[in-house]
């Protein structure tokens, strides 16, 4: 720290990227608080308020320090916030083109002059809007934008925007490394935390609007009048803010707590059942959103134990809601313990022959990509293959196979490079993100949904930086064409500062933190050779159990060479994507080498495009995570006494830990897999620190996010 420098107050990070830290460039704040002297205001509803109160909070923080004047006189430096219907002064503007184009949750933030008077103006067609606009113009402010001929209309591009908590019943979070859930279901419904409404804040300010309260390996109690109540008033603190909720439905209910003798879902009986559910839910919650459904995969009940379709059960369930405007998102999650088939064919086998069979109110909801969550995966096969049903992309979060809350990863690239991704179905440019909003096939009903990092630590997302994936998310569900490095420069502003070292330096350490994790666990296209169970940490050689939950099936290393065979000698899983996303990954040649080993099995003596041998180019890659790490860490450390103690300690820290475990998944996965190709080490890497027996041997107990211990 320079002399003389004050030291900084220490944070906690609870405030997220919402911190209103006083602006200290002077010349910009006296420009902002020229332009903004007072907010008009006419507030009616209790999401107005919401809006009032955040601009309110957001403006004394970020410029004097003393509450903002309120005025229902318009004249210079005026904010004016409203919609044409509740605000007769924008009425007059006449914007009805403009707000056409918004829908019902875009938003406009202009720089006008109304009666010769200077003003800044938000308004939309809704309350929501409005809100959502409150928030975009604080973001503007938080970023040091201009407001000089402001101009911006913004409209999500996506209709269902949604987290899903893991979350289970006793507190506990499947896959969860922040703590325990925010969910206090003994005290709820009568104490309301008040965490819930700043979680609800943050929310609205990145233009989320759905949450799903519970883990998809549900708890059929979650049905049951007790909880329904529960569940009603975390949904009345969060409609303010615009979020509905949804639970998620064990297809099992009606055996385990309706006292039927079946759940067949083509039994009128338990159709019955479900509607009499649906219409008590509806009762306590007007808004409630839907189910969110896991069936018939990693041993959940299902439509399949009754030899039904998974369409045949979701119908059932979507029948039970249309009365009341629900949905059904159906999890494309599926595959099945007794069939031997590669698991990245079996959802597209299952649920590709349903396409047309859904009712209108049924989504499918599909992860990125067809195996589960790894570091980096190919696009799911389903995209693009169901045109007749509304298809919504899940992702995750939660650092399940990204180093837990302990590794700096940034996800907006993973995010980025599924929505991204070109599946060719309606020729070139059918992108994931053009089927998941709906445009490509003219569905009214589109999503995208994100198994959430939060918990109740302090920070609320464990690693401070795992927050800016949450962000992430956030502002790609609203608009997938903003970029990676754009996101993550808003979102160190924020929370960090506006300085342009300290922009810099983080900006360089988040693009290619996923790109690490990447090189030092899974390198060109290896994947789900992680420990069993609790997923942390290396473990190539597990072998034991069902196949496909073993290591050894998925990275086939023989003394031969290394990498799952999916083209047409091997599992053909190439032929669920059309002809020219398959023609491309069909050859070695042709092959990303990035996804090199996901398709093909291949020599160990291959030569890569930088002239290395596959098995020198594995060695390198490995090597390289590491030493990415060790610019990240070199990085931070220039930040010191630039970024308060508190965060910069903490962070350093888990930055330690995160070269260790970088360290010991290379030196790990290297070993063994050296044991099989039977070739030496490069020179120029760094040679492992123990002996592939030190590795194996290494266990782990309670390792956080396995709600049920099995040691």
């Amino acid at each position: 720290m320079a002399p003389n420098t004050p030291k900084l107050l220490d944070e906690d990070g609870y405030e997220l990227w919402l911190r209103y830290a006083l602006i200290e460039d002077t010349v910009l704040r006296t420009q902002y608080e020229n332009a903004l002297q007072a907010i008009t205001f006419n507030v009616t509803s209790p999401t107005q308020q919401a809006a009032m109160d955040e601009l309110m909070r957001g403006m004394t923080g970020l410029l004097t320090g003393r509450p903002i004047a309120t005025s229902s006189v318009i004249h210079d430096g005026t904010l004016l916030v409203g919609t044409p219907q509740s605000e007769p002064a924008i009425a007059a503007l006449e914007l009805h083109d403009a707000l056409e184009t918004l829908g019902d949750e875009g938003y406009a933030l202009l720089s006008q002059s109304i009666a010769g008077k200077r003003c800044t103006i938000i308004t939309a067609n809704s309350d929501i809007g409005l809100l959502y606009g409150s928030f975009a113009l604080l973001r503007h402010l938080q970023t040091h934008r201009s407001l000089h001929n402001l101009h911006v209309l913004s409209a999500p591009q996506m209709r269902l925007r949604m987290l899903n908590h893991w979350d289970n019943l006793d507190g506990t979070i499947e896959r969860g490394y922040a703590g325990f859930s925010l969910w206090d279901w003994h005290k709820l419904p009568h104490y309301i935390d008040p965490r819930y409404c700043d979680y609800a804040r943050a929310m609205a300010s990145i233009g989320l609007n759905a949450a799903s309260l519970t883990n998809v390996n549900a708890n059929a109690l979650v049905l049951t009048k007790a909880y329904i109540a529960k569940a009603a008033a975390l949904a009345d603190a969060f409609r303010p803010y615009g979020i509905r909720i949804y639970l998620t439905a064990r297809f099992s209910a009606p055996l385990e707590i309706g006292h039927l003798d079946t759940a067949d879902p083509l039994d009128p009986n338990v159709a019955h059942w479900w509607q009499q559910t649906a219409a008590m839910i509806y009762e306590a919650i007007p808004d409630f959103g839907g189910f969110v459904v896991k069936a018939n995969s990693e041993g959940q009940p299902g439509p399949h134990d009754y030899g039904c379709t998974h369409a045949d059960g979701a119908n059932m369930l979507a029948d039970a809601l249309a009365p009341y405007g629900g949905t059904v998102i159906w999890r494309a999650f599926v595959y099945d313990a007794d069939v031997t088939e590669d698991r990245h064919k079996q959802a597209n086998n299952q649920l590709v022959p349903l396409d047309g069979a859904f009712r209108d109110n049924v989504l499918l909801q599909v992860k990125n990509g067809a195996i589960d969550f790894q570091p980096r995966e190919p696009f799911h096969p389903l995209f693009g293959r169901m045109p007749q049903t509304p298809l919504v992309l899940e992702v995750q979060l939660t650092q399940e196979y990204l180093g837990f809350a302990t590794h700096l990863a940034y996800l907006a690239p993973l995010f980025k490079e599924t929505l991204d991704a070109d599946t060719y179905c309606q020729g070139p440019g059918s992108t994931v993100a053009k089927i998941v909003s709906g445009e490509l096939d003219g569905h009214p009903h589109s999503g995208i949904a994100a198994v959430s990092n939060i918990g109740n630590d302090r920070n609320w997302c464990g690693h401070p930086f795992a927050a800016a994936n949450w962000y992430g998310f956030g502002r790609l569900a609203w608009d997938p064409a903003l970029t990676s490095d754009g996101i993550a420069e808003e979102w160190i502003r924020m929370t960090f500062s506006n300085e342009l070292q300290i922009v810099d330096e983080i900006l360089a350490m988040m693009l290619p933190s996923r790109e690490a994790v990447v090189n030092y666990m899974t390198p060109l296209g290896l994947h789900h050779i992680m420990a069993r169970d609790h997923h942390y940490g290396p473990g190539p050689w597990v072998d034991m159990g069902r196949a496909d939950w073993t290591a050894l099936y998925y990275h086939q290393a023989d003394a031969d060479g290394i990498g799952f065979d999916r083209t047409s000698s091997g599992s053909n899983a190439i032929s669920q994507y059309f002809p020219s996303y398959a023609a491309m990954v069909s050859s070695v040649e042709t092959c990303p080498e990035t996804l090199l080993l996901w398709f093909h099995h291949v020599s160990w003596d291959h030569v890569m495009a930088s002239g290395r041998s596959l098995w020198e180019e594995l060695c390198f890659a490995y090597d390289e995570g590491v030493g990415m790490v060790r610019q990240m860490q070199a990085r931070w450390t220039a930040l010191e006494g630039l970024i308060d103690s508190a965060r910069y300690e903490h962070i350093k820290a888990l930055l330690r830990i995160q070269l260790d475990e970088a360290c010991w998944w290379r030196d790990a996965c290297l070993l063994y897999f050296q044991s099989i190709s039977g070739r030496p080490f490069p020179a120029q890497i760094e040679q492992p620190g123990g002996t592939l027996a030190d590795y194996m041997a290494i266990t782990h107990y309670y390792v956080p996010g396995i709600p049920e211990r099995r040691f």
